[in-house]
């Protein structure tokens, strides 16, 4: 496991690929991710993001964050932001 935990997954939407993340840390445009659980381990770069189905370019804790993913998801997934990379 690499990296600092910005959250977890609290949806996914498998028709349209979309993970809603809970954040506990700060992420933005061009982070890498790591999504990390129980039948899940893929690394990702964050092209976009939404907030209540607006655009944003970083988002902070607190926030549920909206992002396509290249990989199914499960709900409770860790996700972490790859330092380094």
């Amino acid at each position: 496991m690499s990296g600092k935990r910005v959250g977890k997954v609290t949806h996914y939407f498998d028709h349209i690929n979309v993970a809603v993340l809970a954040l506990s840390e700060a992420i933005r445009i061009g982070d890498s991710l790591h999504f990390l659980g129980h039948a899940t381990d893929f690394k990702q770069e964050v092209k976009s993001m939404q907030i209540e189905h607006k655009a944003v370019d970083a988002a902070k804790p607190g926030d549920d964050v909206a992002l396509q993913v290249a990989q199914r998801v499960r709900p409770n997934d860790a996700v972490f932001k790859v330092e380094g990379e």
